[in-house]
């Protein structure tokens, strides 16, 4: 499933790099994989998914 559609990432993409970078924060995963928040319209499941990875890590 697509966290972001601006940038195109995936839920997998974006859990395996907050887990990589360590963080609780979409921004921070998102800038692992190279880009940024554009609409914002996607943090508020982003912030989801990386809540999630970092509670398995």
């Amino acid at each position: 499933m697509y966290v972001c559609v601006c940038n195109a990432l995936k839920e997998r993409d974006v859990k395996q790099a907050a887990r990589a970078a360590g963080t609780a924060c979409p921004h921070a995963a998102y800038a692992q994989l190279g880009a940024k928040v554009k609409c914002g319209q996607c943090l508020p499941f982003a912030r989801e998914v990386v809540a999630q990875a970092s509670s398995f890590a």
